[in-house]
């Protein structure tokens, strides 16, 4: 049983999750999405990058691909899936999640290590972590502002699906703390079910001691569960 990290045309962060993975213990291995995912894989994650260039949007080009069918069916039958920065984008290109992900409000891309207030400690992704922690993960995007009519904001918030929140050291939640303009700063959501996430931030980033963290590992620990 693997996890199998996706590599589309443009993605840059996929060899980084399979190192990150494989110093946890878990088998993860490169699948090239023109080749389809693995029989029975054990996880997905869709990795951060800049896929197909962000022709169109950023992820609108990889969501089409064929292999994001099986993606959809996998995770209808239970298997984690994450996507990680383009791969939360391409998430929510492919549904798998609600809202979409569009321009940062600075109209800039952002590179810089930012607060996440856990507003979920109670998914396969937070459990490693308490209700109201604050960790410090790296963002790298220029389309990372989340949005998302206020509805169904409503009702992702009624029902405990988001995950993470932009916030400063102390874990106060403000404009001033929000990166990139996501609405009520939001960092992270699940799915229908919460075995399905995507998330702007990078925890395969601050995972290996050489990095100068592992607090991310808390977050792949998801497909240890």
């Amino acid at each position: 049983m693997t996890v199998a990290v996706i590599q589309f045309g443009g993605s840059n962060c996929d060899r980084d999750t399979v190192q990150a993975l494989t110093a946890m213990g878990v088998d993860a291995e490169l699948v090239w999405h023109e080749d389809g995912l693995p029989e029975e894989p054990s996880g997905i994650v869709l990795p951060g990058g800049f896929s197909y260039g962000d022709y169109l949007r950023a992820g609108a080009m990889a969501a089409r691909s064929p292999i994001m069918e099986e993606v959809r069916d996998e995770a209808e039958d239970g298997t984690p899936v994450l996507g990680i920065c383009n791969g939360a984008q391409i998430g929510c290109e492919s549904s798998l999640t609600p809202g979409a992900f569009t321009t940062n409000e600075s109209a800039r891309f952002q590179c810089e290590r930012v607060h996440l207030r856990v507003e979920n400690a109670d998914t396969p992704w937070t459990a490693a972590y308490d209700e109201g922690e604050v960790v410090e993960f790296p963002i790298a995007h220029g389309e990372g502002r989340f949005e998302i009519a206020d509805d169904r904001l409503d009702e992702l918030e009624a029902d405990n699906r988001v995950l993470f929140r932009y916030c400063d050291a102390d874990g106060t939640v403000s404009d001033g703390t929000n990166p990139n303009g996501s609405k009520h700063n939001v960092a992270g959501v699940t799915g229908d079910s919460d075995h399905v996430a995507v998330m702007m931030p990078h925890p395969e980033r601050v995972s290996l001691p050489e990095l100068g963290s592992t607090e991310g590992r808390g977050v792949l620990r998801g497909f240890k569960n």
